[in-house]
């Protein structure tokens, strides 16, 4: 992982995290539609809302400005990186390709602790372990460069493949608000999880 700095924000911050197949940059106006799309997509709202109602443009321009601007969030559009084409002639292919979003907010320094949010709001990108690479990405930063000792998530119990994403970068059941969640016609409970420093650093020494 590599982190660096570069020109003036619009995410409200500068960070960019590298890893071997995303890149995590600060948000910017070309990351706006894809917002829109993503937020407005019923599945998202599905996995991701209290309130199973996708966000109207509008709305998704109120969350990036409340949310991306915010002292207390750094949120991170992720980019997949495409591996170089064959020798076709075909220069303009991109190199990357922006699949998702990600964020640490409610940032706690007196407490030293933060919240977590993932999206992987391309359909074709889900699946392919990006989400555990941006996770993992965000949690090194969070320990090892902002000095964090707490990290935490929420994740309804029906979304498995996020449940199994956190846990292999090493969060833990913390508890459950038992069926909190209306969906598909029955009651669901919201996971509640966490990932500490010294767990993180205990796993890294171990690999």
């Amino acid at each position: 992982m590599t982190a660096s700095q570069h020109g003036a924000p619009f995410g409200g911050h500068d960070v960019v995290l590298a890893g071997a197949r995303v890149t995590l940059r600060p948000h910017g106006p070309e990351t706006l539609p894809a917002l829109r799309r993503w937020y407005g997509d019923p599945e998202v709202a599905r996995l991701s809302r209290h309130r199973n109602q996708p966000l109207g443009a509008d709305d998704v321009d109120r969350l990036v400005v409340a949310r991306m601007h915010a002292a207390e969030t750094l949120a991170f559009a992720i980019y997949a990186r495409v591996p170089p084409p064959p020798d076709d002639g075909e220069r303009d292919r991109p190199t990357e390709v922006l699949v998702g979003s990600c964020s640490l907010a409610n940032l706690d320094t007196a407490n030293a602790a933060a919240t977590f949010h993932l999206l992987i709001g391309e359909p074709d990108w889900r699946g392919r372990g990006l989400g555990r690479e941006a996770t993992a990405l965000v949690a090194a930063f969070a320990f090892e460069q902002l000095g964090l000792e707490r990290l935490a998530l929420t994740v309804f119990s029906f979304n498995e493949a996020a449940i199994r994403c956190y846990r292999a970068v090493g969060y833990r059941e913390e508890g459950r608000a038992r069926e909190a969640i209306a969906r598909d016609g029955r009651r669901w409970d919201e996971i509640h999880m966490g990932l500490l420093a010294r767990e993180w650093r205990a796993a890294r020494a171990g690999d």
